[in-house]
């Protein structure tokens, strides 16, 4: 087997999870005001449908793929980052965006990358309201239900429209915060922050939003939404513009070429 048709194996499997774990969030959705919320933090809360969607992930990769490494929000979120590092290894979030789905707000979804040696090289998110499946395979380019994708062009500020996230879980960091979105919000078409990061990725591989940021994220947030930003054409860091690692929390910072730069120099107050 080559490599190019391992991670195409990869990406297969993949999309067979996602599919998986969206029949059991979309056969929940006509009870999810009966559903009952359980608070992993401040603001922070999974459901049985979290859960269940989770164990139908991880059903068909121990059935097909017993040795991978398994990083998954929910029930397998404490794997030891060295062993993610080694061989290959699967980053889950089986339900991104489970305050939008238990409120019926039409933003969630599921993300699935596939890791070899700590580098994302297939990956998968599935935007279940509106029916898209967002791919990308490493030095294969980023597709939308099929067809490819490509990150915007724009270049000017003021015809931009940028996604964010909110400081919604650390009350500290949202005056920080407040004062970055000051300084773009002057400049910019518009801001939207529909609240499920792996989308607000696909959105930028897509072309939809011309660049992205969010102060913090965990693994299974960005780590499927980086490889299909950079194989859309994009560039992906955390905020600072440093190197950005799928293993580990990070500030996200992702754009077509000219906004990526440009929202780089204006959070960082240097235009």
């Amino acid at each position: 087997m080559t490599f190019q048709s391992e991670h195409g194996d990869l990406l297969a499997l993949c999309t067979r999870a996602a599919k998986a774990a969206a029949d059991v969030i979309r056969a929940a959705v006509p009870g999810v005001r009966t559903l009952n919320w359980q608070s992993k933090g401040p603001t922070d809360f999974v459901t049985e449908v979290d859960l269940a969607a989770e164990d139908a992930i991880l059903e068909i990769v121990r059935r097909e793929l017993p040795a991978a490494v398994v990083v998954a929000e929910e029930t397998a979120a404490e794997t030891a980052p060295e062993r993610v590092a080694k061989g290959v290894a699967l980053v889950i979030d089986p339900l991104d965006g489970t305050t939008n789905f238990l409120h019926g707000y039409p933003e969630y979804g599921v993300s699935i990358a596939a890791l070899i040696g700590g580098v994302p090289v297939a990956a998968v998110v599935y935007d279940i309201p509106g029916e898209e499946i967002f791919t990308a395979m490493k030095g294969a380019g980023a597709r939308v239900n099929g067809s490819p994708c490509k990150v915007s062009t724009i270049k000017d500020p003021n015809r931009a429209l940028i996604g964010t996230g909110f400081p919604y879980t650390d009350p500290a960091k949202v005056a920080p915060y407040q004062e970055q979105m000051s300084r773009v919000m002057a400049h910019v078409a518009g801001i939207r922050r529909p609240g499920a990061a792996s989308i607000d990725l696909a959105s930028v591989a897509s072309g939809r939003f011309d660049a992205f940021w969010e102060n913090r994220l965990s693994a299974w947030d960005f780590a499927a939404g980086m490889l299909l930003v950079t194989e859309a054409g994009g560039i992906v860091s955390d905020v600072e513009g440093k190197p950005l690692s799928p293993l580990a929390p990070s500030g996200v910072l992702a754009g077509g070429p000219a906004m990526y730069e440009w929202l780089r120099t204006t959070l960082a107050g240097t235009p």
